[in-house]
């Protein structure tokens, strides 16, 4: 037969464990048996503990390969497993937005993938992304330090004249 290495069966494996179920929910806004991402999870976990608060405790969730790769964050991917037509619908029922962060939506759509020689474009992309974001909050916080400065003068003036 045919001889299959390692780490594909490590990738599988660690596919059908993406997802973890929530036992005890601690400080986050999950229910228990809510099923979430693993990596989710880890992150908030970590931020709770930074503020000392309690976290959740989970326990592992062993998906099928076909309900792992139909539930992965990006539609595209999952789209080009299986069932196809009900994917897409549902993600532009859903209003999905696909930000092509995965190497095989980027195989999907013709673009580099975010690995190797194309890891520096996809982190150039990244970087621009979070000074727009910052920019934006940069402007939001101007334009509501003014719109406060410019309602507590008008309420002056409306005082002064009356």
């Amino acid at each position: 037969g045919v001889k299959i290495n390692d780490k594909h069966i490590e990738v599988i494996i660690r596919q059908m464990l993406r997802k973890v179920r929530i036992v005890e929910s601690g400080d986050t806004g999950y229910l228990p048996n809510d099923q979430v991402e693993r990596a989710v999870m880890l992150e908030q976990n970590e931020n709770l503990i930074e503020e000392k608060k309690q976290p959740a405790e989970y326990e592992p969730v062993l998906l099928g390969i076909t309900k792992a790769s139909l539930s992965t964050e990006s539609f595209i991917s999952a789209a080009s497993f299986q069932e196809t037509t009900r994917v897409l619908t549902e993600a532009s029922m859903q209003g999905k937005v696909d930000h092509l962060r995965g190497l095989k939506e980027n195989v999907i759509v013709g673009r580099l993938i975010p690995a190797g020689t194309g890891l520096a474009y996809h982190e150039e992309r990244r970087r621009k992304r979070e000074e727009e974001v910052t920019e934006d909050q940069e402007l939001v916080e101007l334009s509501f330090s003014t719109d406060f400065t410019s309602e507590s003068t008008d309420k002056t003036t409306e005082a002064a004249g009356a």
